[in-house]
């Protein structure tokens, strides 16, 4: 080991010091202060290399002057400009006694700080993998210049810093890589819990024909996609459904509700965190933008998200990069977006309560799916599909829907869409025998009164006036209450039901398949 005082010392202490500092964040205000400090100078900074965009910029700034080191914070210039560009590009480190008069000095640095720069050393952070950026003091404090000693003890510095550097940047990666499959996991673990949703989309008839349509256009391409519907008529469904038809299929798809949460904390949610950030965040946080790279992230709720964050959100579609509360630095992300709302957007932006940019930006795509009461003819299926969660919340085991209930079902309008009719399933469960079937009884009154149903009467006639689709519903009504009245006939025997119909067995299964009655 060197000896205590000499320049190897020196030299060997700043090495390891600088060695052991894994984060950028710490590293550089420490490289910064000590060539500071150990070369008596009023100024020093790292400028690093965005290779993406060919600039040069400043992470952090030593400077005695606080706004000075604010304003150079945010500057960035091009690579092959300035001294920092010269030393960059030759890969050898310069001694400026006077830099005001050499050619290649780049003035908007001091015109936009209000610095005045006398002398400087420069020097290069060279890697194995390629010059990473540069490193400068600037000024002697108190006056005169820099030695040609000063300049060989910042060479030698910078070859430990840029080592130093190279091995934050790694670690950095893998920390960011280990987030984000964190970030996927909690992701993956949300959707594996117990479903409050249903699996799959059901539907049949020509309004949800109008609906697949455009969700089968808009897999087929990246356009960004807003799904307009009522709540609880499966918005996520119809994201997750272009997602999975999607040439994004094997990455991520992650669902955020942009009306539960805070402004801050949804910020915070989407974009992520540095450490420091706000009072509890004592780690860096990948947001959800970032752990959906690659695939698709469904903003539900987009009506609900407040103004200041639509402008946040509205950047990130323009330039394709987040920036993390507490950190200046953006990052780039490939993500699609799918938007959802129940509101009236183009109302929202007339009463400038929506970013007139953001929902052009958004709205590229509309998909509008309709409520439930426009698709009464799977109500039944629906009905199915929800039975084998329901039992894992309440004790009797459920084996089908009695052939008696389907016709209520399709009759009723269902206002409150799926979750209306997951909650009447779920009551029904409640309410019957272990291994009895949901007939009309365990059914609540309103369905029972549905269009002044009675309890077993026929299917009522439309009015003189009714329109098509209300002639479609009645006769879709008719279709399963007969159908169902036979099968209940035969023993649920399909094809002695089939002959008693007068089709074949094959139609019939496909008619029980579409009203849910098998």
């Amino acid at each position: 080991m060197p000896p205590e005082g000499s320049p190897f010392r020196l030299l060997y202490d700043l090495g390891c010091a600088f060695a052991a500092r894994l984060e950028l964040d710490e590293l550089i205000p420490l490289v910064v202060a000590k060539c500071r400090e150990v070369l008596g100078a009023e100024g020093a900074a790292v400028l690093l290399l965005d290779s993406e965009r060919n600039q040069l910029h400043f992470p952090y700034v030593a400077e005695e002057d606080p706004e000075v080191a604010e304003s150079l914070g945010e500057l960035r210039f091009p690579a092959d400009q300035g001294i920092a560009g010269a030393v960059l590009a030759s890969g050898q480190p310069v001694r400026i006694d006077d830099v005001a008069a050499d050619g290649r000095f780049y003035p908007d640095i001091d015109r936009h700080t209000g610095l005045t720069t006398g002398s400087l050393l420069a020097a290069p952070l060279a890697t194995a993998h390629g010059t990473v950026g540069v490193i400068e003091v600037v000024n002697r404090r108190g006056g005169g210049a820099f030695t040609q000693a000063d300049l060989e003890l910042l060479s030698a510095l910078a070859a430990s810093i840029a080592v130093a550097i190279e091995n934050a940047r790694l670690w950095a990666q893998i920390t960011a890589a280990a987030q984000g499959l964190r970030a996927q996991v909690g992701v993956l673990r949300r959707d594996l819990a117990p479903p409050e949703r249903f699996d799959d989309m059901i539907g049949t008839g020509p309004a949800m024909a109008e609906a697949f349509r455009p969700m089968e256009s808009a897999a087929g391409s990246a356009i960004a996609v807003l799904v307009e519907a009522e709540t609880g008529t499966g918005k996520e469904l119809v994201a997750r459904g272009i997602h999975r038809a999607s040439a994004r299929a094997s990455e991520p798809f992650v669902a955020v509700n942009c009306a539960a949460l805070p402004e801050t904390l949804l910020e915070s949610e989407l974009f992520g965190h540095r450490r420091g950030a706000f009072t509890g965040a004592t780690q860096d946080q990948r947001g959800l933008f970032e752990a959906a790279s690659g695939g698709t992230i469904l903003l539900d709720e987009i009506g609900d998200m407040p103004m200041a964050m639509q402008a946040k959100l509205l950047r990130v579609l323009q330039e394709g990069e987040v920036t993390p509360l507490g950190d200046r630095q953006a990052r780039k992300v490939d993500v699609r977006v799918i938007s959802a709302t129940n509101r009236d957007l183009t109302a929202e932006v007339a009463r400038r309560a929506f970013r007139n940019a953001l929902y052009y930006g958004l709205g590229a795509f509309p998909i509008d799916v309709p409520p439930r009461r426009e698709r009464r003819a799977h109500m039944p299926q629906r009905a199915h599909c929800s039975l084998p969660a329901a039992p894992e919340r309440h004790a009797p085991k459920v084996p089908g829907i009695d052939p008696a209930a389907p016709a209520r079902l399709v009759r009723f309008d269902w206002p409150g869409n799926v979750r209306e009719l997951q909650n009447e399933i779920e009551r029904a469960v409640a309410l019957v025998a272990d291994g009895q079937a949901i007939g009309v009884a365990p059914l609540s009154a309103k369905l029972t009164a549905a269009r002044g149903l009675a309890a077993e009467g026929p299917v009522a006639a439309p009015p003189p006036s009714a329109s098509l689709s209300q002639l479609r519903e009645a006769r879709t009504a008719f279709e399963v209450q007969f159908i169902s009245k036979v099968l209940a006939e035969h023993g649920r025997n399909v094809s002695r039901a089939a002959r008693a119909l007068g089709i074949s067995r094959v139609a019939l299964q496909k008619k029980m398949k579409e009203y849910g009655l098998r």
